[in-house]
């Protein structure tokens, strides 16, 4: 089956913010009393800040209210928010994205970010007018590795998993796209390496956007049945 339509995940993906995140949440951590090394926030970013936090914690969560988790993911929601202004786009996201737009494809932005972090995010890529269909975390209860956000983003594209393709950095972008039944494509941008991302199951790793671009007519977004040729 020919593929109609790309998923993108979005941090560390098509915008360069996926070690802000994890300076973001060393912080709140330590806000709330938790010293967590960095490396491994950042192993563990991708995941919503719900799966996030008690996946960092470990037994230490075991103790931690609703109220306190949310409190926790507030924080680092706001340290975050000081970033907005310098995110910018990792190399060759903007054209990817035209370009799957050009060659006929369904272009879903399959993110787990608030609906107001998610306005940022759009505002940083400048690509609405390509966009088909957006999905944020108040479309789903369960973040990633969760299939339920590649679910939604499914249909609303109205296509079934075979039909589509997911970009992703993180191996919680992997698990989620396997677990909806839907191939997955690596970009090690965010900070995750090749070996890693194929290990969890990704049949293509790319540097960045860009270099998927350079490989475009090796993909299946380049041997699609509207795409163009290379």
């Amino acid at each position: 089956m020919r593929t109609r339509g790309v998923l993108f995940d979005v941090d560390g993906t098509l915008v360069d913010s996926g070690y802000i995140h994890a300076v973001c949440w060393w912080q709140a951590l330590r806000q709330h009393g938790h010293d967590i090394p960095t490396a491994l926030i950042h192993r563990s970013v991708g995941m919503g800040g719900d799966q996030l936090v008690p996946h960092v914690l470990g037994k230490a969560a075991d103790d931690m209210d609703a109220d306190e988790l949310s409190a926790l993911i507030a924080s680092h929601d706001a340290l975050y928010a000081t970033y907005w202004d310098r995110l910018q786009p990792l190399p060759g996201a903007r054209e990817l994205v035209r370009r799957c737009h050009d060659a006929g494809l369904s272009t879903v932005l399959a993110s787990s970010a608030s609906s107001t972090e998610l306005g940022v995010l759009r505002a940083v890529l400048d690509l609405d007018d390509v966009l088909d269909h957006v999905t944020s975390s108040d479309d789903s209860e369960a973040s990633k590795p969760d299939p339920g956000l590649v679910e939604v983003a499914l249909d609303k594209a109205g296509l079934q998993p075979h039909e589509m393709v997911f970009l992703g950095d993180s191996v919680w972008d992997v698990q989620a796209a396997a677990k909806a039944g839907v191939e997955c494509l690596g970009v090690e941008c965010g900070g995750t390496s090749e070996a890693e991302l194929r290990e969890a199951g990704a049949t293509d790793v790319f540097r960045n956007p860009a270099d998927l671009l350079e490989r475009w007519a090796h993909t299946p977004l380049g041997t699609s049945q509207k795409g163009h040729d290379a």
